[in-house]
């Protein structure tokens, strides 16, 4: 059953699919740890179910095994720092959320595929799929799979797909034989620890979520600090430096899955304009995108963060606009954003 399994679902578009054991996670005390000294910040979520992620049983009693799935995003070679023939200031999109919400994309084979397993795993067999949606430490069974090692950054790193893939899981109470784990690859390598731009990778393996540009654009939903409003930078969702700079990615193949999913977004969007959207045009343009996790509050706070870091003198009615808005959250980051624009001198007519 398990090639057979493994070979349904890479013809259902998946990149990867390996298995590993259903036992508790290797990294279960560091994860303790992790929490202990708040690293997770305001996600709350991840605290109240960790005895869920420490024991794959509270999750699907039996579970015997876990497949785990990966399926890789497109990246730009471009270099998205530059915007040829734009005079306005623009910000940058992580590159996974460009396209159509992965949520809904990994549904559907998902669904299939446990499905299929369900079929094939004999009388009273159960089994639970997620995509980023429950309470599994999927990379640290994805390392224990053999599916990839996680990396200084702590994110999961493939020797066939690089850094630009997406997990999902499916906990089975099928037995399935495991494939032999993925022993760490990084070696010496510090380019990634090199590359944050908040120092959110405080010690190798060790991410401090409070810190870092994702966290900070996406799961946030107070003020920025002060402190890391600069190495934001032009971000306004998610951030990619730590990824991008992993030597592993020039092994990377081209995905199968992701692929067929049209680009909804450009890497870069005009800052001015977001700030300019209401509820309604909100939803209309970033519809079936990541983005909406962010909310409209949240990336209208993002976008004045990035005008403050990256925005010009002709930038400041917009901002001025955004500080009289009513909303108070973006009015601060928009009063931030006009006094970094009013300190640089303007430019000679």
């Amino acid at each position: 059953m398990k090639e057979a399994l493994r070979q349904k679902a890479l013809d259902l578009g998946f990149d990867a699919c390996r298995f590993a054991s259903a036992d508790p996670p290797d990294h279960s005390a560091e994860f303790q740890n992790w929490l202990e000294q708040g690293r997770h910040g305001e996600m709350g979520w991840i605290q109240r179910n960790a005895h869920k992620r420490l024991d794959p049983g509270q999750v699907l009693p039996g579970v015997r095994s876990v497949i785990v799935l990966a399926a890789r995003y497109p990246h730009d070679a471009l270099d998205e720092r530059t915007v040829p023939d734009s005079r306005e200031t623009s910000g940058v999109i992580a590159r996974y959320a460009r396209g159509r919400d992965y949520h809904e994309v990994l549904r559907e084979p998902l669904q299939a595929l446990a499905s299929w397993i369900g079929t094939q795993g004999g009388p009273g067999c159960r089994s639970l799929w997620y995509a980023d949606t429950g309470p599994v430490l999927e990379r640290d069974f994805a390392q224990r799979a053999g599916l990839g090692f996680a990396g200084k950054h702590t994110n999961l790193i493939s020797r066939k797909l690089g850094n630009w893939f997406l997990l999902a899981e499916i906990l089975t109470t099928a037995e399935l034989p495991p494939d032999p784990p993925e022993r760490n690859h990084c070696g010496s390598c510090v380019k990634c620890i090199t590359a944050c731009p908040t120092q959110a990778i405080i010690e190798p393996f060790v991410l401090d979520a409070r810190r870092c540009v994702s966290y900070l654009t996406i799961e946030l939903r107070g003020p920025i600090p002060e402190d890391l409003r600069a190495g934001v930078g032009d971000r306004v969702f998610g951030c990619d430096d730590c990824l991008a700079v992993c030597p592993w990615n020039r092994f990377a193949r081209e995905g199968a899955l992701m692929r067929k999913q049209e680009a909804k977004l450009p890497a870069r969007l005009p800052l001015r304009e977001l700030l300019q959207l209401d509820e309604p045009a909100f939803k209309s343009r970033f519809g079936g995108t990541p983005i909406l996790r962010a909310k409209l509050r949240g990336l209208r706070r993002n976008v004045c963060v990035a005008l403050g870091n990256a925005g010009t003198h002709e930038d400041l009615p917009a901002l001025d606009q955004a500080r009289n808005c009513g909303d108070p959250l973006v009015a601060e980051h928009a009063q931030w954003a006009t006094q970094q624009i009013e300190r640089r001198p303007k430019p000679q007519a």
